[in-house]
């Protein structure tokens, strides 16, 4: 043992650390799941994960002790974005770690085989998870997209038009509620037109996305008096919204995060643009004073 370089043994360790504590993780999330595929895919990973553990005890010689605070970040990541998002986000992390299996398979026969389930066993399983809320991805876009584009517009034309931060949050409020309501029944009637069994869940689903986005770009204005500081903060939290949401897609159903967030935030920047710009041309044309 004594022969084997320190780099190595600390390597090692590191390994132990990560496996145990992804088995955590895995029969946390596993422990949550009512699905019977799912629950079975994600024991089938822990197991997995808590013999490499195993081995890499063997060679140490001491048991594996978890990365406890780790465990509690993936839990609260699981709990706000769900359970597929946190794996692939766990396995990005493990990724970047670039264990050199190579130079450890010169002291552990086992090696090779651990890098051949890290690189392809597990992350073939996790591509097996059915979490039902990605399945509504698209009506989660739907619905925070229209309330991006459609709100940001409205609240930058009347930040300009009112002037007055108490009636552009009532203004607006009123506008995201009865837009929630429209887009949700609407896509509702286009789901069940296409016989969708579940219509009702993509429409709440939609709707419940397009409310969240109200709530924050109003919140700005009830908060402050000054309308365009409010604005300042309001397309801030546009942006913020994009990003947060685009790179949850992207880690949870392996897509593009640059191109998608871009879209978005050019699209939404520019209608508030326009939307403002408007909202001069109309105080000026009607002689408004609010």
């Amino acid at each position: 043992m004594g022969q084997i370089p320190e780099k190595i043994l600390a390597q090692v360790e590191e390994l132990q650390r990560n496996e145990i504590t992804e088995y955590y993780v895995y029969m946390h999330i596993s422990k949550r799941t009512k699905d019977e595929k799912n629950k079975k895919i994600l024991i089938k990973i822990a197991s997995q994960e808590k013999h490499h553990a195993e081995i890499w005890s063997s060679f140490l010689g001491k048991p594996a002790r978890p990365k406890k605070g780790l465990i509690l970040y993936y839990r609260l990541l699981t709990a706000i974005f769900g359970y597929t998002f946190s794996l692939k986000t766990m396995e990005r992390r493990e990724d970047k770690a670039k264990t050199n299996y190579t130079e450890l398979g010169k002291y552990i026969d086992e090696a090779s085989s651990i890098a051949l389930d890290e690189d392809e066993h597990e992350k073939e399983l996790i591509g097996m998870l059915d979490e039902e809320r990605l399945n509504y991805v698209g009506s989660m876009v739907l619905g925070l997209n229209d309330a991006l584009v459609e709100l940001s517009g409205t609240l930058a034309g009347l930040t300009f038009a009112l002037a007055n931060t108490k009636l552009i949050s009532l203004s607006g409020l009123i506008t995201g509620i009865a837009a929630s309501l429209s887009m949700a029944a609407s896509e509702y009637l286009s789901e069940k037109a296409d016989n969708n069994p579940n219509a009702l869940k993509s429409s709440i689903y939609t709707g419940v996305a397009y409310v969240i986005t109200v709530a924050l770009l109003i919140l700005p204005y009830l908060l402050l008096s000054n309308q365009y500081i409010a604005l300042g903060i309001m397309m801030a939290v546009v942006v913020f919204v994009i990003f947060i949401f685009n790179y949850y897609v992207s880690v949870a159903k392996d897509l593009s995060f640059k191109k998608r967030f871009g879209q978005m935030a050019l699209i939404s920047i520019g209608v508030a643009i326009i939307s403002f710009g408007i909202g001069i041309l109309v105080k000026l044309l009607l002689h408004v004073d609010v």
